[in-house]
Protein backbone atom coordinates (compact mmCIF):
# COMPACT_ATOMS: atom_id res chain seq x y z
CA UNK A 1 0.00 0.00 0.00
CA UNK A 2 2.91 2.15 1.20
CA UNK A 3 4.65 1.80 -2.68
CA UNK A 4 1.27 2.48 -4.28
CA UNK A 5 0.92 5.85 -2.21
CA UNK A 6 4.44 7.04 -3.29
CA UNK A 7 3.53 6.21 -7.06
CA UNK A 8 0.34 8.06 -6.51
CA UNK A 9 2.41 11.23 -5.76
CA UNK A 10 4.89 11.25 -8.62
CA UNK A 11 2.17 10.13 -11.30
CA UNK A 12 0.14 12.88 -12.78
CA UNK A 13 -3.38 11.95 -12.46
CA UNK A 14 -5.80 13.77 -14.95
CA UNK A 15 -4.52 16.30 -17.03
CA UNK A 16 -5.89 19.89 -15.83
CA UNK A 17 -4.27 23.69 -15.72
CA UNK A 18 -2.75 24.56 -12.11
CA UNK A 19 -2.33 27.81 -11.15
CA UNK A 20 1.14 29.18 -10.96
CA UNK A 21 1.45 30.03 -6.71
CA UNK A 22 -1.00 27.59 -4.39
CA UNK A 23 -4.44 29.39 -4.28
CA UNK A 24 -4.98 28.83 -0.71
CA UNK A 25 -3.53 30.99 1.92
CA UNK A 26 -2.94 30.73 5.79
CA UNK A 27 -5.91 31.84 7.77
CA UNK A 28 -8.18 30.66 5.05
CA UNK A 29 -11.04 28.76 6.10
CA UNK A 30 -12.33 25.75 3.24
CA UNK A 31 -16.02 24.83 3.33
CA UNK A 32 -16.54 20.67 1.93
CA UNK A 33 -19.74 20.35 1.33
CA UNK A 34 -20.83 16.72 -0.09
CA UNK A 35 -22.68 13.75 0.67
CA UNK A 36 -21.71 10.95 2.64
CA UNK A 37 -18.57 10.49 1.00
CA UNK A 38 -17.33 13.54 2.85
CA UNK A 39 -19.67 13.65 5.90
CA UNK A 40 -18.88 9.35 6.77
CA UNK A 41 -17.13 8.55 10.37
CA UNK A 42 -15.30 5.80 10.50
CA UNK A 43 -16.78 2.48 10.06
CA UNK A 44 -14.79 -0.37 11.82
CA UNK A 45 -17.12 -2.63 9.94
CA UNK A 46 -17.26 -1.92 6.19
CA UNK A 47 -13.70 -0.11 6.36
CA UNK A 48 -14.78 3.19 5.23
CA UNK A 49 -12.89 6.44 5.55
CA UNK A 50 -14.22 10.14 6.58
CA UNK A 51 -14.07 13.71 8.40
CA UNK A 52 -13.81 11.49 11.37
CA UNK A 53 -11.31 9.63 10.87
CA UNK A 54 -7.29 10.64 10.53
CA UNK A 55 -7.12 8.82 7.18
CA UNK A 56 -10.37 10.73 6.01
CA UNK A 57 -9.68 13.22 2.26
CA UNK A 58 -10.18 16.25 4.34
CA UNK A 59 -7.81 15.54 7.17
CA UNK A 60 -4.77 14.45 4.78
CA UNK A 61 -5.73 17.56 2.79
CA UNK A 62 -5.45 19.88 5.93
CA UNK A 63 -2.44 17.86 7.26
CA UNK A 64 -1.01 18.49 3.64
CA UNK A 65 -1.71 22.14 4.40
CA UNK A 66 0.05 22.18 7.08
CA UNK A 67 3.23 20.55 6.35
CA UNK A 68 3.54 22.85 3.70
CA UNK A 69 3.49 25.82 6.10
CA UNK A 70 -0.22 26.60 4.99
CA UNK A 71 -2.54 26.91 8.64
CA UNK A 72 -6.21 26.75 7.47
CA UNK A 73 -9.13 26.00 8.75
CA UNK A 74 -11.36 23.45 7.80
CA UNK A 75 -15.62 23.81 7.95
CA UNK A 76 -17.04 19.85 7.28
CA UNK A 77 -20.10 20.21 5.48
CA UNK A 78 -21.34 16.73 4.43
CA UNK A 79 -24.39 14.91 5.19
CA UNK A 80 -25.13 11.56 3.90
CA UNK A 81 -27.83 11.00 1.31
CA UNK A 82 -27.58 14.58 -0.11
CA UNK A 83 -28.60 15.47 -3.52
CA UNK A 84 -28.12 18.88 -4.92
CA UNK A 85 -31.08 19.69 -4.29
CA UNK A 86 -30.70 19.22 -0.41
CA UNK A 87 -27.45 21.09 -0.60
CA UNK A 88 -28.79 24.20 -2.03
CA UNK A 89 -31.44 24.30 0.80
CA UNK A 90 -28.78 24.18 3.35
CA UNK A 91 -25.94 26.17 1.60
CA UNK A 92 -26.73 29.58 3.44
CA UNK A 93 -26.64 27.94 6.98
CA UNK A 94 -24.08 25.17 6.81
CA UNK A 95 -21.80 27.33 4.54
CA UNK A 96 -22.45 30.89 3.58
CA UNK A 97 -23.06 31.93 7.33
CA UNK A 98 -19.59 30.47 8.45
CA UNK A 99 -18.11 33.23 6.10
CA UNK A 100 -15.12 30.37 4.36
CA UNK A 101 -12.38 31.41 1.81
CA UNK A 102 -13.63 28.50 -0.06
CA UNK A 103 -15.87 25.76 -1.02
CA UNK A 104 -15.16 22.53 -2.20
CA UNK A 105 -18.54 21.39 -3.76
CA UNK A 106 -18.97 17.43 -4.21
CA UNK A 107 -22.29 16.30 -5.36
CA UNK A 108 -23.99 14.11 -7.70
CA UNK A 109 -23.62 10.97 -6.50
CA UNK A 110 -27.45 10.66 -5.04
CA UNK A 111 -28.33 12.66 -7.62
CA UNK A 112 -27.68 9.78 -10.27
CA UNK A 113 -26.79 6.56 -8.49
CA UNK A 114 -27.94 3.63 -9.68
CA UNK A 115 -31.13 3.97 -6.99
CA UNK A 116 -32.07 7.07 -8.46
CA UNK A 117 -31.18 5.73 -12.01
CA UNK A 118 -34.05 7.86 -14.32
CA UNK A 119 -34.70 10.72 -11.97
CA UNK A 120 -36.63 8.21 -9.39
CA UNK A 121 -36.22 9.70 -5.97
CA UNK A 122 -32.96 11.48 -7.53
CA UNK A 123 -32.37 14.45 -9.48
CA UNK A 124 -32.66 14.88 -12.99
CA UNK A 125 -29.95 16.42 -15.16
CA UNK A 126 -32.20 19.74 -15.94
CA UNK A 127 -32.51 20.54 -11.86
CA UNK A 128 -29.27 19.26 -11.17
CA UNK A 129 -27.88 22.08 -13.52
CA UNK A 130 -29.64 24.05 -11.52
CA UNK A 131 -29.11 23.27 -8.34
CA UNK A 132 -25.44 23.54 -9.03
CA UNK A 133 -25.48 26.93 -10.90
CA UNK A 134 -27.15 28.37 -8.39
CA UNK A 135 -24.62 27.17 -5.64
CA UNK A 136 -22.00 28.15 -7.33
CA UNK A 137 -23.53 32.01 -8.15
CA UNK A 138 -24.76 32.40 -4.66
CA UNK A 139 -21.21 31.03 -3.80
CA UNK A 140 -19.25 33.72 -5.49
CA UNK A 141 -21.73 36.45 -4.96
CA UNK A 142 -21.17 36.17 -0.75
CA UNK A 143 -16.98 36.12 -1.99
CA UNK A 144 -16.38 32.56 -1.56
CA UNK A 145 -13.81 31.07 -3.75
CA UNK A 146 -15.19 27.94 -5.27
CA UNK A 147 -13.72 24.79 -6.14
CA UNK A 148 -16.07 22.41 -8.26
CA UNK A 149 -14.83 18.61 -8.18
CA UNK A 150 -16.83 15.61 -10.64
CA UNK A 151 -18.83 12.97 -10.09
CA UNK A 152 -16.53 9.94 -8.12
CA UNK A 153 -17.14 6.23 -10.04
CA UNK A 154 -20.98 4.80 -8.69
CA UNK A 155 -19.86 0.83 -8.43
CA UNK A 156 -16.50 1.42 -9.25
CA UNK A 157 -16.16 -2.16 -10.68
CA UNK A 158 -19.28 -1.74 -12.85
CA UNK A 159 -17.93 1.08 -15.24
CA UNK A 160 -20.85 0.87 -17.88
CA UNK A 161 -23.88 0.49 -15.64
CA UNK A 162 -26.90 2.80 -15.69
CA UNK A 163 -25.79 5.18 -12.94
CA UNK A 164 -21.96 5.64 -14.31
CA UNK A 165 -23.73 5.90 -17.84
CA UNK A 166 -25.75 8.97 -16.85
CA UNK A 167 -22.29 10.28 -15.03
CA UNK A 168 -20.83 11.36 -18.18
CA UNK A 169 -23.43 14.46 -18.93
CA UNK A 170 -23.57 15.40 -15.21
CA UNK A 171 -19.20 15.71 -15.44
CA UNK A 172 -19.44 17.24 -18.91
CA UNK A 173 -21.72 20.00 -17.57
CA UNK A 174 -19.48 20.49 -14.47
CA UNK A 175 -16.15 20.88 -15.98
CA UNK A 176 -18.32 23.33 -18.49
CA UNK A 177 -19.77 25.14 -15.66
CA UNK A 178 -16.11 25.39 -13.95
CA UNK A 179 -14.83 26.79 -17.14
CA UNK A 180 -17.73 29.10 -17.53
CA UNK A 181 -18.02 30.86 -13.78
CA UNK A 182 -13.79 30.64 -13.75
CA UNK A 183 -13.96 27.94 -10.41
CA UNK A 184 -10.93 25.82 -10.01
CA UNK A 185 -12.01 22.27 -11.12
CA UNK A 186 -10.47 19.04 -9.39
CA UNK A 187 -11.64 15.96 -12.35
CA UNK A 188 -12.10 13.16 -9.60
CA UNK A 189 -13.97 11.01 -12.07
CA UNK A 190 -10.76 11.31 -14.08
CA UNK A 191 -8.57 10.47 -11.43
CA UNK A 192 -10.81 7.80 -9.89
CA UNK A 193 -10.61 5.93 -13.28
CA UNK A 194 -7.03 6.58 -13.85
CA UNK A 195 -5.90 5.01 -10.73
CA UNK A 196 -7.97 1.84 -10.74
CA UNK A 197 -6.32 1.48 -14.19
CA UNK A 198 -3.19 1.85 -12.60
CA UNK A 199 -4.09 -0.74 -10.30
CA UNK A 200 -5.36 -3.11 -12.80
CA UNK A 201 -8.87 -2.32 -13.00
CA UNK A 202 -9.78 -5.26 -10.46
CA UNK A 203 -12.82 -5.32 -8.25
CA UNK A 204 -13.20 -2.26 -5.58
CA UNK A 205 -9.62 -0.40 -5.59
CA UNK A 206 -10.63 3.08 -4.90
CA UNK A 207 -13.61 2.64 -2.52
CA UNK A 208 -14.45 0.17 0.20
CA UNK A 209 -17.89 -0.68 -1.32
CA UNK A 210 -17.85 0.19 -5.16
CA UNK A 211 -18.83 3.86 -3.87
CA UNK A 212 -17.19 5.06 -0.27
CA UNK A 213 -13.70 5.36 -0.24
CA UNK A 214 -10.95 3.35 1.03
CA UNK A 215 -7.07 4.55 1.88
CA UNK A 216 -6.53 4.48 -1.83
CA UNK A 217 -9.01 6.79 -2.93
CA UNK A 218 -8.61 9.24 0.03
CA UNK A 219 -4.81 9.55 -1.45
CA UNK A 220 -6.69 9.88 -4.76
CA UNK A 221 -9.01 12.49 -3.84
CA UNK A 222 -6.69 14.87 -1.62
CA UNK A 223 -3.85 14.30 -4.29
CA UNK A 224 -6.03 16.15 -6.77
CA UNK A 225 -7.50 18.70 -4.52
CA UNK A 226 -4.37 19.94 -3.68
CA UNK A 227 -3.20 19.89 -7.35
CA UNK A 228 -5.52 21.79 -8.43
CA UNK A 229 -5.12 24.34 -5.93
CA UNK A 230 -1.29 24.62 -7.32
CA UNK A 231 0.81 22.11 -5.14
CA UNK A 232 3.86 21.00 -6.73
CA UNK A 233 5.98 17.35 -7.14
CA UNK A 234 8.18 18.58 -4.04
CA UNK A 235 5.00 20.28 -1.81
CA UNK A 236 3.05 17.04 -2.57
CA UNK A 237 6.07 14.47 -1.39
CA UNK A 238 6.55 17.37 1.62
CA UNK A 239 2.47 15.98 2.28
CA UNK A 240 3.57 12.56 1.80
CA UNK A 241 5.72 12.46 4.07
CA UNK A 242 3.31 13.93 6.64
CA UNK A 243 0.64 11.69 6.00
CA UNK A 244 2.91 8.61 6.73
CA UNK A 245 3.45 9.99 10.17
CA UNK A 246 -0.11 11.15 10.97
CA UNK A 247 -0.39 8.79 14.54
CA UNK A 248 -2.84 6.11 15.05
CA UNK A 249 -3.97 5.91 11.60
CA UNK A 250 -4.58 2.62 11.15
CA UNK A 251 -5.29 -0.54 13.11
CA UNK A 252 -3.19 -3.46 14.02
CA UNK A 253 -4.18 -6.70 12.04
CA UNK A 254 -6.08 -8.12 14.76
CA UNK A 255 -5.24 -5.58 17.63
CA UNK A 256 -7.08 -2.49 18.85
CA UNK A 257 -3.62 -0.53 19.29
CA UNK A 258 -2.95 1.87 15.70
CA UNK A 259 0.13 2.77 14.94
CA UNK A 260 1.31 5.55 11.96
CA UNK A 261 1.08 4.24 8.42
CA UNK A 262 5.36 4.52 8.60
CA UNK A 263 5.01 2.19 11.47
CA UNK A 264 3.14 -0.32 9.98
CA UNK A 265 5.42 -0.53 6.88
CA UNK A 266 8.31 -0.90 9.35
CA UNK A 267 6.19 -3.77 11.05
CA UNK A 268 5.66 -5.13 7.34
CA UNK A 269 9.09 -4.99 6.53
CA UNK A 270 9.81 -6.89 10.02
CA UNK A 271 7.28 -9.70 9.18
CA UNK A 272 8.57 -9.94 5.67
CA UNK A 273 11.86 -10.66 6.75
CA UNK A 274 10.84 -13.03 8.93
CA UNK A 275 8.75 -14.58 6.50
CA UNK A 276 5.71 -14.54 8.32
CA UNK A 277 2.37 -12.50 8.41
CA UNK A 278 1.74 -8.79 9.68
CA UNK A 279 -0.89 -10.50 12.27
CA UNK A 280 1.06 -13.64 13.02
CA UNK A 281 3.66 -11.55 13.97
CA UNK A 282 1.92 -9.23 16.13
CA UNK A 283 -0.50 -12.00 17.79
CA UNK A 284 2.89 -13.95 18.69
CA UNK A 285 4.99 -10.77 20.06
CA UNK A 286 1.88 -10.29 22.37
CA UNK A 287 1.56 -13.53 23.53
CA UNK A 288 5.19 -13.30 24.51
CA UNK A 289 4.61 -10.03 25.67
CA UNK A 290 1.64 -11.06 28.30
CA UNK A 291 4.10 -14.06 29.18
CA UNK A 292 6.62 -11.69 30.72
CA UNK A 293 4.39 -9.70 32.35
CA UNK A 294 2.73 -12.78 34.15
CA UNK A 295 6.13 -13.89 35.00
CA UNK A 296 6.77 -10.53 36.62
CA UNK A 297 3.47 -10.64 38.58
CA UNK A 298 4.29 -14.00 39.62
CA UNK A 299 7.60 -13.04 41.00
CA UNK A 300 6.80 -9.70 42.59
CA UNK A 301 8.75 -7.51 40.53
Amino acid sequence: MLCGITALMLTPLSTRSLAQEIAVKSGDSIAFMGDSITEQAWDSANGHWGWNSPLGHIHLIMDALEANGIKATAIPAGRSGHTSRDMLKRLQQDVLDKKPTWLILNCGVNDVGPWNAGGKDGVLLSEYKSNITAIVERSQAAGVNVMVSTITPIYEAQPTNDANRLCVDYNNFLRALAKEKKCLLVDLSADMLARRAELGNRGNTVTSDGVHLNTEGSFVWATGILRTFGFKKDQILNAQEAWLDIPNAVKLPGQLQSVSLRQLEQLQKLADQRKTRLDVLISETFTVAISNLLTMAGSGK
